[in-house]
């Protein structure tokens, strides 16, 4: 269960980094290309992307629940999330 937390975990911050990285090239579009089709393109990849990490934020906070309520439950140490306590 941690491993599947980690790689939600990983799968949020891969997405957060996407945004930056379109939020980044429609700075640079704004001062100097005004390319209209790429400010569209990019509009609608950031939207979608938002939507995306806010998915991801709920399937992690409800997994991570699950896993906490699993290993209180069964008594289980989850602390810390390591490799060699993945489940």
């Amino acid at each position: 269960m941690n491993k599947v937390v980690r790689e939600l975990e990983d799968l949020q911050n891969s997405q957060t980094a996407l945004i930056t990285k379109i939020s980044q090239i429609e700075v640079d579009n704004m001062n100097g290309l005004n390319d209209s089709y790429l400010e569209k393109q990019l509009d609608d990849m950031h939207a979608k992307i938002a939507d995306n990490v806010d998915t991801v934020n709920d399937i992690f906070s409800h997994f991570e629940g699950t896993r906490d309520e699993f290993a209180k439950a069964n008594n289980l140490d989850i602390d810390p999330v390591t490799d060699e306590s993945a489940s």
